[in-house]
């Protein structure tokens, strides 16, 4: 029988509400609070906490304070990617940021989907999907990129857009749910 980590890392329902999934977000919490209570000036790119917590960081990426994620071992950060302040990662599954990227304030990403049945919701039972964020992409502040989202490389997510499907390269998208926006 799985664990429920387990199931939640390989894209089946699980159950939040399980011990080893609350240690895992109690010890990303903690580096979370670490990075966020640091003086700016020492702040560098990130602590030592949620440098281990992450599954990859490039040195030259920037993460603003404060910030939140929720377990941390599922985000894959490129090269000279830049996380503006209030950002919050919900990464039960995958979260890759291509090189160059930048995420504007309060950009929210979240890799979970609850169930729609009332009591199975209350139950903890959800579905984790990856996000994949391409390289050199430009998300405005505070856009929602949903569970399951692929964005192509160079596109732009225009200020507060939720992303509901997938953006192809090159594009521009804007609005609830986001659109490709032409000219």
């Amino acid at each position: 029988m799985k664990s429920e980590r387990e199931k939640m890392i390989a894209g089946e329902w699980y159950t939040c509400l399980d011990p080893e999934l609350d240690t895992m977000r109690n010890r990303a919490r903690s580096a979370v609070h670490e990075h966020c209570t640091l003086i700016p000036s020492k702040r560098g790119n990130l602590t030592p906490k949620l440098r281990t917590l992450f599954a990859e960081f490039a040195e030259s990426s920037f993460i603003e304070a404060p910030f939140h994620c929720s377990y941390g071992i599922n985000i894959h950060v490129g090269a000279e990617v830049y996380i503006n302040a209030e950002c919050t990662i919900l990464d039960s599954a995958p979260v890759r940021i291509g090189d160059g990227t930048m995420l504007g304030p309060n950009t929210q990403i979240y890799c979970a989907e609850h169930s729609k049945d009332v009591g199975e919701r209350r139950a903890g039972l959800e579905i984790a999907k990856p996000v994949t964020i391409g390289h050199n992409v430009w998300i405005g502040g505070g856009a929602i990129i949903l569970a399951g989202v692929t964005i192509g490389d160079e596109a732009i997510v225009g200020a507060g857009s939720i992303v509901t499907k997938n953006v192809p390269s090159g594009v521009t998208v804007i609005g609830n749910p986001a659109k490709i926006f032409s000219k």
